[in-house]
């Protein structure tokens, strides 16, 4: 299948590892040309190197907090020094961290808001001009599942990720005319190395293998398999494709069916 994105130029933050790795690997395999960034300088030249070598496509690395407006804003300039425009943003960042919201304090709110939706807001007021001058844009925002199931122990997630929802929902209305979608993926569990941790953690607790403890923890979603980053580049790749210009103002779950609300 033609996704009809060959030549097209994408910005993919915290590509260095991850999810962001795996979306920018599947937009390369497409012919997308990219701009990467993250915080690691190391790990972000890697990633560069690979999807160059292995995709024959032009690949710019630049370090950058996606949480700092003007180091964004530094980005942007560099970004379209090199390809003089962007068609595709996928914007992705960490999650704050666990506990409840009494332990809490103010500070830590603004923290949580700052990284998550301020860092989608930074990105998209840098690269969102350039896709209303061309007509075409696609904007993609990651979360996490807690958008539609709350999380209890990560109440700092829950409030600046669904603030993410409400923005890019707000967005994708308003740029519609200029055939830009704005959607939302909503992943669930990934094999990504703070999960891989968190079971390797959770085995040594309960003094079994690593593989028993990783079952035990598929077990638990119905496709009965922990996701692969693949499977979500994929869904954003897909998502930024021309094929996809109908799909704008969504939340889209990809958590092998753990979520099983109507709505």
């Amino acid at each position: 299948m033609d996704l009809k994105l060959n030549g097209k130029v994408a910005v993919v933050t915290a590509a260095s590892r991850g999810l962001g790795r795996a979306v920018a690997e599947a937009m390369a395999k497409e012919g997308v040309n990219l701009a990467i960034c993250a915080r690691k300088k190391d790990l972000l030249d890697e990633t560069a190197k690979l999807l160059r070598n292995e995709y024959d496509v032009e690949v710019l690395p630049v370090v950058c907090d996606v949480s700092d407006s003007i180091a964004v804003d530094q980005f942007k300039e560099v970004v379209i020094k090199q390809f003089k425009t962007v068609h595709i943003l996928f914007t992705n960042a960490g999650g704050p961290p666990s506990g409840t919201l009494e332990n809490f304090s103010n500070e830590d709110i603004k923290s949580a808001i700052n990284l998550n939706l301020l860092s989608t807001v930074n990105l998209v007021n840098a690269f969102l001009p350039n896709m209303k001058k061309q007509k075409w844009g696609r904007i993609l925002a990651s979360t996490s599942s807690n958008v539609k199931q709350l999380l209890p122990q990560f109440p700092l997630s829950n409030i600046s990720r669904n603030s993410v929802v409400a923005y890019i929902k707000t967005l994708a209305g308003e740029v519609a005319p200029m055939n830009i979608t704005a959607n939302i993926l909503a992943p669930g569990l990934f094999l990504t190395e703070p999960t891989i941790r968190d079971i390797e953690r959770s085995a040594k607790h309960e003094g079994v293998e690593y593989s028993q403890m990783l079952n035990r923890v598929a077990g638990r979603i119905p496709v009965r398999k922990v996701g692969n980053p693949d499977d979500y580049g994929s869904l954003a790749t897909f998502l930024a494709s021309e094929l996809a210009g109908y799909i704008t103002g969504e939340t889209i779950l990809i958590d092998g069916g753990e979520y099983s609300s109507v709505m």
